[in-house]
């Protein structure tokens, strides 16, 4: 599903990424650790297409996306990839179902569809009569949920999450873990998840460790 080859990134004259290799099936859950500073948050906004490596290659469900020009490349992330960070950045303006709608807006999807499709995941994952709270009226489990549910509207292939429960109390960080288990049961979808939470980690199919911008082998 995923397949990275020979990534190289710099800041400046700073070497965040010294050619990564890397390979990750469908339906794979693979967990990413190491210090702060190592290059996992950098890597997987080059795999999400939110970055473009300096030299390296990312190929996702068969298609070269480091070969996408800039148009094409928001058309690929939009349908094919679905991200979950450690702050949810909902819209505070909007409704839980509002703002899982976005991502199907933006892809032209018809409000009456994006809405039966969001109304179906909200049934998904427990929260239908939360549907028309706002993010403010949610609890801190609850907005991560929406913001998962955001990242699934549109039944993407790869999930990339980046310290998804860094920001909950402990059983809401274990009731996340466990949905993305169940999601990948469901539906097949590739996850790969940057974590400091050593049992999200272990969990996962492999773990992989970075050590100054690369990948331990």
């Amino acid at each position: 599903m995923i397949k990275a080859t020979g990534i190289h990134k710099a800041y400046g004259s700073l070497q965040v990424l010294k050619g990564i290799d890397l390979e990750i099936k469908k339906g794979e859950i693979v967990s990413i650790v190491g210090a702060s500073g190592a290059g996992k948050t950098t890597l997987l906004h080059i795999i999400g297409t939110l970055d473009r490596a300096d030299k390296g290659s990312i190929t996702i469900n068969n298609e070269i996306i480091s070969q996408l020009n800039d148009r094409k490349l928001s058309e690929f992330r939009n349908k094919h990839i679905g991200f979950v960070f450690q702050f949810h950045h909902l819209l505070p303006e909007f409704t839980a179902l509002e703002n899982i709608c976005i991502p199907a807006f933006i892809a032209k999807m018809k409000k009456k569809e994006a809405g039966e499709k969001a109304f179906e995941i909200l049934d998904y994952l427990g929260l239908r009569d939360r549907a028309h709270h706002k993010p403010s009226e949610l609890s801190g489990g609850e907005q991560q949920r929406v913001a998962v549910a955001r990242a699934l509207i549109m039944q993407p292939n790869v999930i990339l999450a980046d310290e998804p429960s860094g920001n909950l109390d402990s059983a809401n960080a274990k009731e996340l873990h466990n949905l993305f288990f169940s999601l990948r049961d469901k539906f097949n979808q590739t996850f790969v998840i940057v974590t400091h939470n050593e049992e999200l980690a272990t969990m996962a199919d492999r773990r992989l460790m970075m050590k100054d911008g690369n990948i331990l082998k």
